[in-house]
């Protein structure tokens, strides 16, 4: 029976009932260490089995695809696939799929949640009531202000329409802007610097390239105050840069869902009063893993049943 290899970390835990489908269709549905992400070794000793692999964000290197002559295809349940050596799937004739879409609302929600709880200092008035403090931080109100998106595909989109039901303005970087994207007299494509430069809150809804994108002229480039979500990848942010805007009061503050290394590494921006930290919980919803399984599943079977 030919298998096929699991790794999300909810999947792997917990299973899903669209695994079946994989099951129904003859295949043998294996797993990885549940709940965790696999290290490079044990990929190395599972995937080479495999015919299908349903991946996480785990990294997956050339070095292991390069042993899978037997794998056709890596579904990945989300749309970032940074995490993969595409040369060498590529290479080997592997397929990459994406579940695109999917996780698009639940991670715009997420993004939305972040921002209005970082404004208003929602952690840090938890974390002095609990501990018998009465600490309170000023915030400030959405109406009026700007939001700035850098990546404006779905995620990007969702996350642009519910910032304008705020009454705020948005303004949306994106490397090819969607002309038929309309919502509201008060969004507007922009240029990055643009959004730097205007932005009260700015969003992060793309994927790293080979520098960060919010380093320590990015920042210097800001208004005083500014508030920044990463709900994207880590890659993005320069974590020194950022903990010395923050120390100094440039940024109002941060919230990130993203990290290098997950679970990360103890470092000074996750232990910094003004960041909110979150276990990579964009698309943990139960309807975004819905949809997300379903779709990388049937990715899969399309490619193995072509």
């Amino acid at each position: 029976m030919e298998k096929i290899l699991i790794t999300p970390r909810s999947l792997s835990k917990n299973g899903h009932p669209a695994l079946d489908d994989l099951r129904d269709a003859g295949y043998e549905v294996v797993f990885a260490t549940p709940g965790k992400q696999p290290t490079e070794a044990e990929l190395m000793e599972i995937l080479p089995e495999c015919v299908g692999y349903l991946a996480g964000v785990e990294p997956v290197s050339g070095a292991v695809l390069r042993k899978c002559e037997k794998l056709k295809v890596i579904s990945r349940n989300g749309v970032g696939v940074d995490n993969v050596d595409l040369e060498a799937a590529e290479e080997k004739g592997i397929i990459v799929e994406k579940a695109l879409g999917t996780n698009s609302r639940g991670v715009a929600e997420l993004a939305i949640t972040l921002m209005l709880s970082g404004i208003r200092s929602l952690p840090y008035s938890d974390k002095h009531i609990k501990a018998c403090g009465w600490e309170r931080r000023k915030g400030f109100e959405v109406e009026g202000k700007i939001l700035g998106i850098i990546g404006c595909g779905q995620i990007g989109r969702y996350t642009a329409k519910m910032a304008l039901g705020l009454d705020m303005k948005v303004i949306a970087y994106d490397l090819y802007p969607d002309a038929n994207f309309k919502p509201s007299p008060a969004f507007s494509y922009a240029d990055v610097e643009d959004i730097f430069a205007q932005a009260d809150i700015i969003s992060l809804h793309c994927p790293p390239g080979e520098k960060p994108l919010i380093d320590a002229a990015a920042l210097d480039s800001m208004k005083d105050g500014v508030f920044i979500v990463n709900t994207a990848r880590a890659g993005l942010i320069d974590e020194a840069a950022v903990v010395a805007a923050l120390d100094s009061g440039k940024l109002f503050g941060m919230a990130t869902d993203v990290f290098p290394k997950e679970p990360p590494e103890p470092s000074e921006m996750i232990a910094h009063e003004k960041v909110i930290t979150t276990p990579h919980i964009g698309g943990f919803t139960n309807e975004s893993v819905d949809r997300a399984t379903q779709t990388a599943v049937n990715n899969i079977l399309k490619v193995l049943n072509d």
